[in-house]
Parts: structure tokens; C-alpha cells; sequence
């Protein structure tokens, strides 16, 4: 466990062992235009890959939380999970970011 502004976390390189304990989980992508050198991408992408057989040892009212658009690191089927947050966070900001531009425009 290691701490950094009060907040304490874990990084791990093996999802399952920490899937049971936790009660948000945030995954993006792995961004192949963040690597300089095309090998780098192609040995880091899929190495984390969420899906159902994960899933399935996540708390009941845990969270799955994804930025969109998705490449495989989230399997399909987890879509129907109703942990699956994605798509309402994806919506969620669509409001939110109305709701800023309408307030940029009130005071032009």
C-alpha cells in the first residue's frame, strides 16, 4: 500500500488479486500514440484485459468506470454487467459539458 496526498493505493500487475477488495475501478486504454517506439505498444496492449470471469469477483456494488472509446481492454458481455458505469459516465459528461458551454455563453 503506498500513500501520496493522504489518498492511499495499490498498483498491481495481477487484477485478480485486487478485484475482490476494491470498490471503484478505473480502466482506459492503452494509447498507442503515447509510445514512441511501436514494439513498446505492442508488448504492453492487452495485458489487461476486463472481462466477465473478472467481473465476477467484484463486489456487488462496485463500480466500473471507463474514459470511452474502448479498444479490448473491456470485454462486450461486461457491458450488460450492471456494474458497467461507462456508458452513463459518457453520458453524464455530454450534461455536464452542456451545461458549461451554456454557462460560457450567459457571459459572452
Amino acid at each position: 500500500m503506498r500513500e501520496i496526498n493522504n489518498l492511499e493505493f495499490v498498483e498491481t500487475e495481477n487484477l485478480n488479486e485486487i478485484l475482490p477488495e476494491i470498490d471503484i475501478f478505473y480502466m482506459t486504454r492503452i494509447q498507442k500514440e503515447r509510445f514512441e517506439n511501436p514494439e513498446e505498444y505492442e508488448l504492453a496492449k492487452g495485458k489487461f484485459i476486463l472481462n466477465l470471469q473478472n467481473v465476477s469477483l467484484m463486489k456487488n456494488e462496485s463500480i466500473i468506470l471507463h474514459p470511452l472509446p474502448r479498444i479490448d481492454e473491456i470485454a462486450k458481455e461486461v457491458d450488460a454487467d450492471p456494474r458497467a458505469k461507462y456508458f452513463q459516465q459518457a453520458r453524464n459528461g455530454v450534461y455536464i459539458r452542456m451545461a458549461l458551454l451554456k454557462i460560457l455563453n450567459d457571459n459572452i
